[in-house]
Protein backbone atom coordinates (compact mmCIF):
# COMPACT_ATOMS: atom_id res chain seq x y z
CA UNK A 1 0.00 0.00 0.00
CA UNK A 2 1.09 3.37 -0.96
CA UNK A 3 1.79 5.73 2.13
CA UNK A 4 0.18 8.36 -0.20
CA UNK A 5 -3.33 6.99 0.04
CA UNK A 6 -5.82 6.92 3.35
CA UNK A 7 -5.43 3.48 5.14
CA UNK A 8 -7.35 0.58 3.08
CA UNK A 9 -9.68 -0.21 5.99
CA UNK A 10 -11.62 2.62 4.99
CA UNK A 11 -14.52 2.15 3.30
CA UNK A 12 -16.09 3.56 0.27
CA UNK A 13 -19.28 5.03 1.70
CA UNK A 14 -16.87 6.05 4.86
CA UNK A 15 -14.58 8.35 2.61
CA UNK A 16 -17.49 9.58 0.03
CA UNK A 17 -19.37 10.38 3.50
CA UNK A 18 -16.45 12.36 5.34
CA UNK A 19 -15.69 14.32 2.21
CA UNK A 20 -19.01 15.09 0.76
CA UNK A 21 -20.88 15.50 4.35
CA UNK A 22 -18.38 18.52 4.45
CA UNK A 23 -20.69 20.72 2.25
CA UNK A 24 -24.22 19.76 3.76
CA UNK A 25 -22.66 19.50 7.49
CA UNK A 26 -20.17 21.88 7.86
CA UNK A 27 -17.94 21.90 10.48
CA UNK A 28 -16.41 25.26 11.90
CA UNK A 29 -18.83 27.87 10.83
CA UNK A 30 -17.42 30.59 12.89
CA UNK A 31 -13.64 30.02 12.25
CA UNK A 32 -14.95 30.21 8.21
CA UNK A 33 -17.21 33.36 9.15
CA UNK A 34 -14.64 35.20 10.39
CA UNK A 35 -11.81 34.20 7.72
CA UNK A 36 -14.71 35.09 5.11
CA UNK A 37 -15.75 38.44 6.78
CA UNK A 38 -11.84 39.31 6.40
CA UNK A 39 -11.89 38.05 3.23
CA UNK A 40 -14.88 40.38 2.12
CA UNK A 41 -13.14 43.44 3.71
CA UNK A 42 -10.18 42.80 1.37
CA UNK A 43 -12.51 42.44 -1.71
CA UNK A 44 -14.51 45.93 -0.25
CA UNK A 45 -10.56 47.17 -0.62
CA UNK A 46 -10.33 46.30 -4.27
CA UNK A 47 -13.29 47.77 -4.91
CA UNK A 48 -13.15 51.21 -3.54
CA UNK A 49 -9.20 51.30 -5.37
CA UNK A 50 -10.80 50.22 -8.55
CA UNK A 51 -13.44 52.99 -8.24
CA UNK A 52 -10.51 55.36 -7.50
CA UNK A 53 -8.76 54.37 -10.61
CA UNK A 54 -11.69 54.43 -12.97
CA UNK A 55 -12.41 57.94 -11.68
CA UNK A 56 -8.83 59.78 -11.90
CA UNK A 57 -6.69 57.33 -14.34
CA UNK A 58 -3.73 55.32 -13.79
CA UNK A 59 -1.99 58.49 -13.09
CA UNK A 60 -3.22 57.42 -9.42
CA UNK A 61 -0.54 54.71 -9.14
CA UNK A 62 3.43 55.57 -9.35
CA UNK A 63 4.04 54.79 -12.63
CA UNK A 64 5.57 57.07 -15.00
CA UNK A 65 8.03 57.00 -17.16
CA UNK A 66 10.85 55.11 -17.15
CA UNK A 67 9.06 52.81 -15.39
CA UNK A 68 5.34 52.00 -17.11
CA UNK A 69 5.22 49.20 -15.43
CA UNK A 70 4.94 48.76 -11.69
CA UNK A 71 3.47 46.55 -9.05
CA UNK A 72 0.63 45.71 -11.20
CA UNK A 73 2.09 44.25 -13.85
CA UNK A 74 4.28 42.11 -11.46
CA UNK A 75 1.21 41.13 -9.68
CA UNK A 76 0.08 40.01 -12.59
CA UNK A 77 2.89 37.84 -13.54
CA UNK A 78 3.14 36.60 -9.49
CA UNK A 79 -0.62 35.30 -9.64
CA UNK A 80 -0.11 33.85 -13.14
CA UNK A 81 2.71 31.65 -11.44
CA UNK A 82 1.02 30.45 -8.56
CA UNK A 83 -2.02 29.16 -10.34
CA UNK A 84 0.49 26.89 -12.10
CA UNK A 85 1.05 24.17 -9.88
CA UNK A 86 -2.44 23.43 -9.74
CA UNK A 87 -2.54 22.25 -13.29
CA UNK A 88 0.67 20.11 -12.85
CA UNK A 89 -0.52 18.24 -9.79
CA UNK A 90 -3.83 17.35 -11.39
CA UNK A 91 -2.89 17.14 -15.28
CA UNK A 92 0.28 16.08 -15.66
CA UNK A 93 0.32 13.54 -12.83
CA UNK A 94 -3.00 12.10 -13.92
CA UNK A 95 -1.91 11.10 -17.17
CA UNK A 96 0.91 9.50 -15.42
CA UNK A 97 -0.97 7.89 -13.24
CA UNK A 98 0.40 9.56 -10.01
CA UNK A 99 -2.51 8.37 -7.71
CA UNK A 100 -1.13 10.64 -4.85
CA UNK A 101 -2.57 13.40 -6.30
CA UNK A 102 -5.95 12.59 -5.16
CA UNK A 103 -5.86 13.69 -1.86
CA UNK A 104 -4.80 17.56 -3.79
CA UNK A 105 -5.49 18.19 -7.36
CA UNK A 106 -9.22 19.64 -6.25
CA UNK A 107 -8.49 22.65 -3.80
CA UNK A 108 -5.16 22.60 -6.42
CA UNK A 109 -7.12 23.17 -9.13
CA UNK A 110 -9.55 25.62 -7.55
CA UNK A 111 -6.67 27.71 -6.80
CA UNK A 112 -5.49 27.97 -10.15
CA UNK A 113 -8.83 29.12 -11.51
CA UNK A 114 -8.86 32.17 -8.88
CA UNK A 115 -4.93 33.02 -9.00
CA UNK A 116 -5.59 33.33 -12.99
CA UNK A 117 -8.72 35.61 -12.74
CA UNK A 118 -6.26 37.75 -10.28
CA UNK A 119 -3.93 37.73 -12.93
CA UNK A 120 -6.35 38.64 -15.55
CA UNK A 121 -7.90 41.45 -13.75
CA UNK A 122 -4.50 43.51 -13.53
CA UNK A 123 -4.13 43.96 -16.96
CA UNK A 124 -7.36 45.31 -17.50
CA UNK A 125 -7.43 47.11 -15.16
CA UNK A 126 -3.71 48.56 -15.97
CA UNK A 127 -5.21 50.08 -19.45
CA UNK A 128 -6.42 53.45 -20.15
CA UNK A 129 -9.40 53.06 -21.13
CA UNK A 130 -10.15 49.35 -19.15
CA UNK A 131 -14.06 48.92 -20.32
CA UNK A 132 -12.50 48.52 -24.08
CA UNK A 133 -10.95 45.72 -23.22
CA UNK A 134 -12.67 43.61 -25.59
CA UNK A 135 -11.59 45.74 -28.38
CA UNK A 136 -8.15 42.89 -28.14
CA UNK A 137 -10.86 39.98 -28.87
CA UNK A 138 -11.45 39.28 -32.69
CA UNK A 139 -14.58 39.55 -33.25
CA UNK A 140 -16.42 41.06 -36.46
CA UNK A 141 -17.03 44.59 -35.58
CA UNK A 142 -18.37 48.48 -37.63
CA UNK A 143 -14.99 49.82 -36.74
CA UNK A 144 -12.51 48.16 -38.50
CA UNK A 145 -10.42 47.76 -35.39
CA UNK A 146 -8.54 44.08 -35.30
CA UNK A 147 -6.43 43.09 -32.71
CA UNK A 148 -2.84 43.97 -33.12
CA UNK A 149 -0.74 40.50 -32.98
CA UNK A 150 2.46 41.71 -32.31
CA UNK A 151 1.51 43.83 -29.32
CA UNK A 152 1.86 42.01 -25.83
CA UNK A 153 -1.63 43.15 -24.66
CA UNK A 154 -2.68 40.63 -27.24
CA UNK A 155 -0.76 38.12 -26.37
CA UNK A 156 -1.88 38.51 -22.83
CA UNK A 157 -5.35 38.59 -23.71
CA UNK A 158 -5.00 34.59 -25.52
CA UNK A 159 -2.67 33.55 -22.96
CA UNK A 160 -4.78 34.26 -20.10
CA UNK A 161 -8.36 33.36 -21.56
CA UNK A 162 -7.34 29.85 -22.92
CA UNK A 163 -5.38 29.30 -19.66
CA UNK A 164 -8.64 30.40 -17.53
CA UNK A 165 -10.87 28.37 -19.84
CA UNK A 166 -9.39 24.98 -20.09
CA UNK A 167 -8.55 25.32 -16.16
CA UNK A 168 -12.31 26.05 -16.52
CA UNK A 169 -13.12 22.75 -18.52
CA UNK A 170 -10.94 20.72 -16.17
CA UNK A 171 -12.18 21.41 -12.82
CA UNK A 172 -15.20 20.97 -13.77
CA UNK A 173 -15.68 18.11 -15.51
CA UNK A 174 -13.50 16.17 -12.71
CA UNK A 175 -16.20 17.60 -9.66
CA UNK A 176 -19.05 16.67 -11.39
CA UNK A 177 -18.98 13.15 -10.28
CA UNK A 178 -18.49 13.88 -6.28
CA UNK A 179 -21.59 16.55 -7.24
CA UNK A 180 -23.77 13.94 -7.76
CA UNK A 181 -22.63 12.39 -4.75
CA UNK A 182 -23.49 15.34 -2.50
CA UNK A 183 -26.81 15.13 -4.24
CA UNK A 184 -27.50 11.65 -2.91
CA UNK A 185 -26.11 12.71 0.26
CA UNK A 186 -28.01 15.70 0.43
CA UNK A 187 -31.47 15.98 2.57
CA UNK A 188 -32.43 18.95 2.41
CA UNK A 189 -34.45 19.96 -0.85
CA UNK A 190 -32.44 23.50 -1.91
CA UNK A 191 -28.91 21.46 -1.78
CA UNK A 192 -30.98 18.52 -3.68
CA UNK A 193 -31.79 21.00 -6.24
CA UNK A 194 -28.26 22.90 -5.93
CA UNK A 195 -25.89 20.03 -6.74
CA UNK A 196 -28.41 18.20 -8.94
CA UNK A 197 -28.37 21.06 -11.43
CA UNK A 198 -24.87 21.15 -11.26
CA UNK A 199 -24.24 17.60 -11.25
CA UNK A 200 -25.60 17.19 -15.23
CA UNK A 201 -27.97 14.38 -14.67
CA UNK A 202 -24.90 11.95 -13.27
CA UNK A 203 -25.77 8.81 -12.56
CA UNK A 204 -22.52 6.63 -12.70
CA UNK A 205 -23.52 3.99 -15.25
CA UNK A 206 -20.76 2.60 -17.27
CA UNK A 207 -21.91 5.02 -20.42
CA UNK A 208 -21.25 7.94 -18.04
CA UNK A 209 -17.91 6.74 -16.43
CA UNK A 210 -16.50 6.03 -20.13
CA UNK A 211 -17.29 9.21 -21.91
CA UNK A 212 -15.99 11.09 -18.63
CA UNK A 213 -12.78 9.61 -18.70
CA UNK A 214 -12.30 10.40 -22.19
CA UNK A 215 -13.23 13.86 -21.47
CA UNK A 216 -11.18 14.50 -18.18
CA UNK A 217 -7.43 13.20 -19.81
CA UNK A 218 -8.19 14.60 -23.17
CA UNK A 219 -8.68 18.02 -21.49
CA UNK A 220 -5.54 17.09 -19.61
CA UNK A 221 -3.51 16.89 -22.05
CA UNK A 222 -4.35 20.00 -23.78
CA UNK A 223 -4.15 21.50 -20.27
CA UNK A 224 -0.33 20.14 -19.46
CA UNK A 225 1.29 22.24 -22.74
CA UNK A 226 -0.46 25.26 -21.73
CA UNK A 227 1.49 25.34 -18.09
CA UNK A 228 4.41 25.74 -20.68
CA UNK A 229 2.87 28.11 -23.25
CA UNK A 230 1.26 30.34 -21.25
CA UNK A 231 4.34 31.56 -19.04
CA UNK A 232 6.70 31.11 -21.79
CA UNK A 233 4.74 33.67 -23.67
CA UNK A 234 4.31 35.95 -20.33
CA UNK A 235 8.48 35.86 -20.50
CA UNK A 236 8.53 36.66 -24.02
CA UNK A 237 6.75 39.82 -23.08
CA UNK A 238 10.32 41.10 -21.32
CA UNK A 239 12.64 38.80 -23.56
CA UNK A 240 11.56 40.42 -26.82
CA UNK A 241 12.62 43.92 -25.82
CA UNK A 242 15.62 45.61 -26.21
CA UNK A 243 15.32 46.56 -22.35
CA UNK A 244 18.74 45.79 -20.41
CA UNK A 245 18.37 42.96 -18.16
CA UNK A 246 15.27 41.00 -19.81
CA UNK A 247 17.05 40.14 -23.78
CA UNK A 248 17.90 36.48 -22.42
CA UNK A 249 17.37 33.13 -23.66
CA UNK A 250 16.89 31.64 -20.70
CA UNK A 251 13.76 33.68 -19.52
CA UNK A 252 10.88 31.31 -21.17
CA UNK A 253 12.47 28.25 -18.95
CA UNK A 254 13.30 30.29 -16.43
CA UNK A 255 9.73 31.51 -15.76
CA UNK A 256 8.07 28.29 -16.01
CA UNK A 257 9.95 27.19 -13.63
CA UNK A 258 9.61 29.83 -11.15
CA UNK A 259 5.55 29.86 -11.35
CA UNK A 260 5.76 26.23 -10.72
CA UNK A 261 8.12 26.90 -7.56
CA UNK A 262 5.54 29.41 -6.34
CA UNK A 263 2.92 27.42 -7.18
CA UNK A 264 3.76 24.01 -5.44
CA UNK A 265 4.35 26.46 -2.28
CA UNK A 266 0.92 27.86 -2.19
CA UNK A 267 -0.51 24.38 -2.55
CA UNK A 268 1.06 23.53 0.40
CA UNK A 269 -0.16 26.62 2.25
CA UNK A 270 -3.37 25.88 1.36
CA UNK A 271 -3.41 22.21 2.14
CA UNK A 272 -2.01 22.42 5.62
CA UNK A 273 -4.97 24.84 7.26
CA UNK A 274 -7.58 22.78 5.43
CA UNK A 275 -6.05 19.29 6.87
CA UNK A 276 -6.23 20.84 10.11
CA UNK A 277 -9.66 22.65 9.56
CA UNK A 278 -11.81 19.76 8.76
CA UNK A 279 -9.56 16.99 9.96
CA UNK A 280 -8.25 15.33 6.65
CA UNK A 281 -5.17 13.78 8.09
CA UNK A 282 -6.04 10.50 7.25
CA UNK A 283 -6.53 12.03 3.32
CA UNK A 284 -3.89 14.06 3.18
CA UNK A 285 -1.68 12.47 5.20
CA UNK A 286 1.67 13.23 6.04
CA UNK A 287 3.32 11.25 2.74
CA UNK A 288 1.40 13.86 0.80
CA UNK A 289 3.29 16.89 2.45
CA UNK A 290 6.74 15.13 1.88
CA UNK A 291 5.93 14.68 -1.45
CA UNK A 292 5.07 18.27 -1.80
CA UNK A 293 8.19 19.85 0.19
CA UNK A 294 10.15 17.83 -2.30
CA UNK A 295 8.38 19.24 -5.16
CA UNK A 296 9.11 21.99 -3.70
CA UNK A 297 13.19 21.30 -2.93
CA UNK A 298 13.28 20.36 -6.83
CA UNK A 299 11.88 23.38 -8.60
CA UNK A 300 13.51 25.74 -6.35
CA UNK A 301 17.03 24.49 -7.24
CA UNK A 302 15.76 24.84 -10.97
CA UNK A 303 14.60 28.31 -10.51
CA UNK A 304 17.73 28.83 -8.78
CA UNK A 305 20.23 27.55 -11.54
CA UNK A 306 18.26 30.18 -13.84
CA UNK A 307 19.44 33.17 -11.06
CA UNK A 308 22.48 31.73 -11.67
CA UNK A 309 22.74 31.06 -15.86
CA UNK A 310 20.96 34.72 -16.10
CA UNK A 311 24.35 35.75 -14.07
CA UNK A 312 26.75 34.13 -15.91
CA UNK A 313 25.25 34.81 -19.35
CA UNK A 314 25.83 38.54 -18.39
CA UNK A 315 28.85 38.48 -17.62
CA UNK A 316 29.80 36.18 -20.11
CA UNK A 317 28.52 38.72 -23.05
CA UNK A 318 30.91 41.32 -21.46
CA UNK A 319 27.67 43.79 -22.88
CA UNK A 320 28.04 46.81 -20.84
CA UNK A 321 24.70 48.31 -20.24
CA UNK A 322 23.83 44.49 -19.46
CA UNK A 323 25.99 44.12 -16.65
CA UNK A 324 25.65 47.48 -15.16
CA UNK A 325 22.00 46.01 -14.51
CA UNK A 326 23.12 43.81 -13.30
CA UNK A 327 25.75 44.96 -11.13
CA UNK A 328 22.52 47.79 -9.93
CA UNK A 329 20.63 44.54 -8.88
CA UNK A 330 23.34 43.65 -6.48
CA UNK A 331 24.19 46.81 -5.05
CA UNK A 332 21.56 49.39 -6.15
CA UNK A 333 18.45 51.17 -5.28
CA UNK A 334 16.24 48.05 -5.73
CA UNK A 335 19.40 45.94 -3.99
CA UNK A 336 17.17 44.93 -1.42
CA UNK A 337 14.65 42.93 -4.05
CA UNK A 338 17.07 41.16 -5.54
CA UNK A 339 18.72 39.74 -2.33
CA UNK A 340 14.97 39.52 -0.62
CA UNK A 341 14.12 37.16 -3.32
CA UNK A 342 17.85 34.87 -3.27
CA UNK A 343 17.40 34.67 0.91
CA UNK A 344 13.46 34.44 0.84
CA UNK A 345 13.55 31.35 -1.91
CA UNK A 346 16.33 29.77 -1.17
CA UNK A 347 17.97 29.66 2.59
CA UNK A 348 14.75 28.02 4.19
CA UNK A 349 14.77 26.04 1.46
CA UNK A 350 17.61 24.05 2.63
CA UNK A 351 15.44 22.74 5.52
CA UNK A 352 12.92 20.49 3.20
CA UNK A 353 16.65 18.55 2.86
CA UNK A 354 15.51 16.89 6.26
CA UNK A 355 12.58 14.37 6.00
CA UNK A 356 11.21 15.87 10.03
CA UNK A 357 11.02 19.12 8.51
CA UNK A 358 9.55 17.95 5.01
CA UNK A 359 6.63 16.29 7.27
CA UNK A 360 6.16 19.30 9.72
CA UNK A 361 3.06 20.73 8.67
CA UNK A 362 4.05 24.03 10.41
CA UNK A 363 7.72 24.52 9.20
CA UNK A 364 6.66 23.36 5.49
CA UNK A 365 3.46 26.19 5.71
CA UNK A 366 6.67 28.81 6.99
CA UNK A 367 8.98 27.81 4.66
CA UNK A 368 6.14 27.90 1.76
CA UNK A 369 5.03 31.12 2.83
CA UNK A 370 9.31 32.52 2.65
CA UNK A 371 8.96 31.19 -0.78
CA UNK A 372 5.62 33.20 -2.13
CA UNK A 373 7.18 36.17 -0.68
CA UNK A 374 10.69 35.60 -2.29
CA UNK A 375 8.62 35.06 -5.85
CA UNK A 376 6.91 38.39 -5.11
CA UNK A 377 10.19 39.73 -4.44
CA UNK A 378 12.07 38.39 -7.95
CA UNK A 379 8.92 39.64 -9.90
CA UNK A 380 9.43 43.22 -8.65
CA UNK A 381 12.92 42.57 -9.19
CA UNK A 382 12.84 41.78 -12.85
CA UNK A 383 11.02 44.48 -13.73
CA UNK A 384 11.58 47.50 -11.54
CA UNK A 385 15.61 47.23 -11.85
CA UNK A 386 15.46 46.87 -15.38
CA UNK A 387 13.29 49.71 -15.87
CA UNK A 388 14.94 52.60 -13.82
CA UNK A 389 17.69 53.20 -15.50
CA UNK A 390 17.13 53.13 -19.53
CA UNK A 391 20.37 53.48 -21.90
CA UNK A 392 20.33 57.19 -21.40
CA UNK A 393 20.71 59.04 -18.39
CA UNK A 394 18.33 61.71 -18.82
CA UNK A 395 15.95 58.75 -18.79
CA UNK A 396 16.71 57.26 -15.53
CA UNK A 397 13.96 57.66 -12.81
CA UNK A 398 13.16 55.80 -9.01
CA UNK A 399 9.44 54.42 -9.08
CA UNK A 400 7.83 53.81 -5.64
CA UNK A 401 4.39 52.41 -5.53
CA UNK A 402 1.42 54.47 -4.25
CA UNK A 403 -0.81 53.75 -1.67
CA UNK A 404 -3.62 52.83 -4.24
CA UNK A 405 -1.06 50.33 -6.17
CA UNK A 406 -0.55 48.68 -2.69
CA UNK A 407 -4.08 48.75 -1.84
CA UNK A 408 -5.32 47.03 -5.33
CA UNK A 409 -3.24 44.30 -4.48
CA UNK A 410 -4.49 43.59 -0.74
CA UNK A 411 -7.66 43.90 -2.09
CA UNK A 412 -6.74 41.63 -4.87
CA UNK A 413 -5.67 38.71 -2.23
CA UNK A 414 -9.86 39.37 -1.23
CA UNK A 415 -10.72 38.69 -4.78
CA UNK A 416 -8.64 35.30 -4.15
CA UNK A 417 -10.18 34.46 -0.67
CA UNK A 418 -13.98 34.93 -1.30
CA UNK A 419 -14.45 32.25 -3.98
CA UNK A 420 -11.88 29.87 -2.76
CA UNK A 421 -13.86 30.09 0.68
CA UNK A 422 -17.01 29.45 -0.96
CA UNK A 423 -15.43 26.53 -3.20
CA UNK A 424 -14.48 25.01 0.23
CA UNK A 425 -17.71 25.57 2.07
CA UNK A 426 -20.26 24.59 -0.68
CA UNK A 427 -18.51 22.70 -2.96
CA UNK A 428 -16.01 18.70 -1.99
CA UNK A 429 -12.86 19.68 -1.68
CA UNK A 430 -10.63 16.50 -2.46
CA UNK A 431 -11.91 13.69 -4.71
CA UNK A 432 -13.52 11.40 -3.18
CA UNK A 433 -14.19 9.26 -6.47
CA UNK A 434 -10.80 8.99 -6.96
CA UNK A 435 -9.19 8.24 -3.42
CA UNK A 436 -12.03 5.21 -3.49
CA UNK A 437 -11.01 4.34 -6.86
CA UNK A 438 -6.99 3.87 -5.78
CA UNK A 439 -8.16 2.08 -2.69
CA UNK A 440 -10.16 -0.25 -4.15
CA UNK A 441 -7.40 -0.93 -7.00
CA UNK A 442 -5.16 -1.38 -4.22
CA UNK A 443 -7.60 -4.28 -1.99
CA UNK A 444 -7.54 -6.15 -5.19
CA UNK A 445 -4.45 -6.36 -5.47
CA UNK A 446 -3.77 -7.08 -1.26
CA UNK A 447 -6.53 -10.23 -1.70
CA UNK A 448 -4.33 -10.79 -4.65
Amino acid sequence: MSEATPSTDRTYSGISGEITGIPVAFPNVRAWWICFGFSLCLLLLFFISAGVLFRYGVGVWGNNIPVNWGLAISNYVWFLGIGHAGTLISALLLLVNAHWRNSLNRFAEAMTLFAVICAGLYPILHLGRPWLFYWMAPYPNSMAIWPQFKSPLTWDFFAVLTYLTVSVLFWYIGIVPDLAAVRDRAKKRRYQVFYGLFALGWRGSAHHWARWRQSYRLVAAIAVPLVVSVHSEISLLFAAGPIPGWASTVFPPYFVLGAAFSGFAVVAMLAVPLRHAFGLKDLVTERHLDLLAKFLLATGFMTAYGYVAEVYDVFYSGEQQEMATMMDRFSGAYAWSYWGAVIANFVPLQLLWFAAIRRNPILLFLISLSVVVGMWFERYMLLVSSLYRDYLVSSWGEYHASFWEWSLYAGMIGVFLVPFLLFVRFLPMISAFEVNEVLSKEKEAARG
